[in-house]
């Protein structure tokens, strides 16, 4: 079969749920043949490689293994699930020290071993932190690294479609920008649902509120009712944004990337956004003063969660950040 590109992806964490199906659907969309799986534990990354082997996929030239070194180098294209993952009852938010010090030694290793990579995308949670991190440590410029942030509009948009009977793809400007957690702030006017607004459709306030608290509650409706964290949304998310950044089809479902305005200073976040070949591009996000107000206090969230990281010493002070990462 004909492939996007021949370069070198790696997929880490890949002998997790989510990791595991970033492979199968790298494969299945025809990304590229050359796909390395990484793990730290052997028997579940070398079960998917068997597993992978046993699909059969024409022209795939799939490797495994457990040493970083042998992972990333010359890699051109990274996705990581690495992180431990949520668990009932747990947020993203209590995933922060453990899975930002995995996303500290991630960075470490892009820098010491793939330089030149070109795209990379974080998905462990609490993304937004772990993927900052990440990018302090690599080295990388900002528009090479994004984070998974699309669960949250795809969510939204899952909730009109319902409310309304139609189609999924019939609801659009469903978006919520921010942080990947339940502090997300959830835009919904510019929404159309078949092509009319909510305003024409006679949403009610209260019923516009509950649909945001569905939204924001999406992950964890998934684990109650399948006793675990989602697994097959964020990887086939996670892969359509690399397919982005290989040069395919872009990403325009909102991803999570480094942002440094007048508004919004040294944090990643979900932004409007558009994943293509050159990498990550964010324009700034429109809605009504409430919604905007909602965008403010999960930036604020999201600079608490960055400066406790500072405080345990897993990234320097935001002023020193040059010292590890000239292009920050």
């Amino acid at each position: 079969m004909a492939f996007l590109t021949n370069e070198k992806l790696v997929i880490v964490g890949a002998g997790g749920m989510i990791g595991s199906n970033m492979v199968q659907s790298v494969l299945m969309l025809g990304l590229t043949p050359n796909v390395c799986l990484y793990d730290i534990y052997e028997p579940g990354v070398h079960g998917v490689y068997e597993e992978m082997a046993h699909c059969a996929f024409p022209g795939a030239n799939l490797t495994y293994t457990v040493d970083p070194k042998e992972a990333f180098t010359g890699a051109k294209y990274i996705i990581s699930s690495g992180g431990a993952p949520r668990k009932d009852g747990m947020t993203r938010e209590d995933l922060l020290v453990g899975n930002c010090k995995i996303a500290a030694e991630f960075g470490d290793n892009i820098k010491k071993y793939c330089p030149d990579v070109e795209h990379v995308v974080v998905i462990f949670n609490p993304a937004d932190v772990t993927a900052l991190t990440a990018l302090i440590h690599s080295g990388l410029k900002p528009n090479q690294l994004t984070s998974l942030a699309a669960l949250d509009s795809t969510r939204l948009q899952e909730a009109l479609a319902k409310e309304y009977g139609v189609q999924q793809d019939k609801v659009t400007g469903a978006n919520t920008y921010g942080g990947h957690g339940e502090q997300m702030a959830v835009f919904a006017s510019q929404v159309k649902v078949d092509g009319k607004s909510l305003d024409e459709l006679g949403m009610s306030a209260e019923r516009l509120a509950e649909i945001r608290q569905i939204t924001t509650q999406g992950g964890s409706a998934i684990i109650k009712l399948r006793g675990r964290s989602s697994f097959q949304s964020p990887a086939y998310q996670a892969v359509k944004m690399i397919e982005g950044a290989m040069g395919g089809a872009e990403f325009k479902l909102p991803a999570g990337c480094y942002v440094n305005t007048a508004e919004y200073k040294n944090v990643m976040m979900a932004m409007p956004t558009t994943i293509d070949k050159t990498g990550v591009h964010f324009t700034a996000p429109q809605g009504t003063a409430e919604e905007m107000a909602g965008l403010q206090k999960s930036y604020e969230h999201l600079q608490a969660m960055r400066d406790e990281i500072i405080s345990l010493g897993i990234i320097p002070a935001v002023e020193d950040w040059k010292t590890l990462n000239p292009n920050l």
